[in-house]
């Protein structure tokens, strides 16, 4: 007899030896012993998941001579001939290749016999979704009122594939992914009974490499013992099936973890050289960087790794941010599609790595947030200073607006009632100009237009703050014996303002009151981009050191570590 391999020796037999599917087998079971068994059953999941395995289970314990049983004894004619695969009334069809509307006409053709020595007549059908839609239409009548004697069981890994009408027609069971450590655990009792010594890391390995598939992990475990002789040494599985060892996968993210980009390149071309695929390499190393975001959230349970990789994990990531692993994980999560569509996968990952070399740690929300709130406590502090030592310079009498602080200024000040109140106007009171003096004795020299215009500008501001707002930055441009213009800056709005007759009559008298004589002003406005830009040339200088010098920008600068870039006067 020809060597059978080992996902058909150790197949299960019963409901009981299915891995990881007790959600389904529990059902069938229940359905059994209640004679509740439905005539169209649909199995879905991945592939080596046990589909097919458990509708051939679930045939024999409906044609056991000893049932229908949830435990099919597997000794009497009708389990044997459906465990070797040639019972009369167990029919399996591959849906790949007899998918065709004549097929399946056929099939319910031969349905109407009745079965030979069983109780049920039971089509098996692998692959369901391969069918033609016109094969499909041909089933409907019969999948909905079969024959007493007929069951259908189906089974897919495509079941969005399969019309909602079919499926309205069948109990449909999902067999879930089976995890790492159950499938392990499969192989160590299946290497236990062939007599062959292989470690546990080496188990772990194939496992990884059957990615949730019992049959293609068992596929793997065969190669492994076939390759080998005597204790299979994990070196030598790795060499067999061409595999990454974990310790290289390890290695590699500590490396990205670290910011060591030169290691993490010679680890790459290390793994080039073995022959590995480079492209599942780097999906490797994509599930390595979900594990260490899930350890690093504090859920190390649904991790699918055994507890000593979970534990070096997080030794890997203790006080490491966690917004620099999530920003390495997305940036390798970004690339992925590209990889794969890659001819040159190798360079590619290169390219990524030098890019990697330059994405700099970012400073956490929380850290940044704390960071503000001292700026601003700081912020606070200085101006209460501020407003201190201005209450102590001003040096006003008892009951001064300036001997309370802003708040409690703020409390007494009732805006609603200041509205209801109608002013009292009371005529200004005469500014006193002193007399011009002599130019040799200090007085204002009418011919020096600056002077001349800095000491009109503090009678403007005495009668008119507002309009000496408007005015600032301004300087005369010409002097004659009867007129002074004056050259303004600001928006559209300041300039109408400034030539209007009522602000240039105050400006007349504040210079003629200066001058001692009359002395009509005019305004030469320049607007600039809606804005005031009447800073002096000389001062603009004086105003950068000032800013530069600022105790809260120097206190930014200090605690974000920064450096002033540019710098604008307004």
């Amino acid at each position: 007899m020809s060597y059978l391999v080992l996902a058909r020796k150790y197949r299960p037999q019963t409901f009981e030896e299915v891995v990881r599917q007790e959600h389904v087998t529990k059902t069938l079971i229940n359905s059994i012993k209640a004679n509740r068994v439905a005539h169209a059953i649909l199995f879905t999941g991945t592939r080596g998941a046990g589909k097919t395995t458990i509708a051939r289970i679930l045939a024999k314990a409906m044609n056991c001579r000893k049932g229908p049983s949830p435990i099919p004894c597997n000794e009497c004619d009708s389990c044997k001939e459906i465990i070797n695969g040639y019972s009369p009334d167990v029919i399996e069809i591959d849906g790949a290749s007899n998918n065709s509307v004549d097929d399946v006409r056929e099939l319910i053709e031969n349905a109407k016999y009745m079965p030979s020595h069983s109780k049920f007549k039971i089509y098996i059908i692998d692959e369901i979704h391969m069918l033609s839609k016109s094969a499909f239409n041909a089933l409907l009548k019969t999948l909905e009122e079969p024959p007493a004697h007929i069951l259908f069981f189906f089974a897919t890994t495509e079941p969005r594939k399969i019309p909602i009408t079919i499926l309205s027609r069948c109990q449909r069971h999902d067999l879930r992914r089976i995890d790492t450590p159950s499938i392990v655990k499969h192989l160590a009792f299946i290497s236990k009974e062939e007599e062959v010594e292989i470690s546990e890391a080496t188990l772990n390995m194939i496992a990884r490499q059957g990615a949730g598939s019992i049959r293609d992990s068992l596929s793997l475990l065969d190669h492994v013992i076939s390759g080998s002789s005597g204790k299979i040494l994990h070196e030598t599985a790795l060499n067999i099936l061409v595999a990454v060892d974990r310790k290289i996968v390890f290695s590699f993210s500590q490396a990205l973890i670290d910011s060591d980009i030169k290691k993490a390149l010679s680890i790459l071309n290390e793994v080039y050289l073995r022959g590995s695929d480079i492209k599942i390499f780097y999906k490797e190393i994509l599930t390595h960087f979900r594990d260490i975001i899930l350890i690093s959230m504090g859920k190390p349970d649904i991790v699918d790794a055994p507890d000593s990789e979970i534990e070096i994990m997080t030794k890997s990531v203790e006080k490491k941010p966690f917004g620099m692993l999530n920003r390495i994980f997305e940036f390798l999560l970004k690339e992925e599609a590209a990889i794969n569509f890659s001819n040159n996968s190798k360079l590619l990952i290169e390219t990524i790595l030098i890019r990697l070399a330059y994405v700099k740690p970012v400073m956490s929300v929380d850290k940044l947030i704390s960071k503000l709130d001292l700026i601003y406590d700081k912020t606070q502090a200085l101006k209460q200073e501020a407003f201190e030592y201005k209450k102590a310079k001003t040096a006003e009498p008892e009951g001064s607006l300036l001997k309370e602080t802003p708040a409690e200024y703020n409390e007494k000040f009732d805006y609603e009632k200041r509205k209801k109140i109608k002013p009292k106007i009371e005529a200004p009171k005469p500014i006193e100009v002193p007399e011009p003096e002599e130019k040799s004795g200090g007085a204002i020299d009418v011919s020096d237009k600056e002077a001349l215009w800095d000491a009109a500008l503090k009678l403007i501001e005495a009668k008119s703050p507002a309009m000496a707002s408007h005015l600032e930055g301004s300087f005369p441009s010409r002097l004659s014996e009867n007129k002074i213009t004056i050259e303004a800056t600001g928006n559209k709005v300041v300039i109408d303002r400034l030539n209007l007759k009522k602000s240039l009559d105050v400006i007349s008298k504040a210079v003629s009151e200066v001058a001692g004589k009359t002395l009509k002003a005019v305004i030469d406005g320049k607007i600039v981009n809606g804005k005031k830009n009447g800073v002096k040339k000389s001062n603009k200088k004086e105003l950068e050191n000032k800013a530069l010098n600022h105790p809260l920008v120097q206190e930014a600068m200090e605690v974000f570590d920064g450096r002033i870039k540019s710098l604008k006067v307004l």
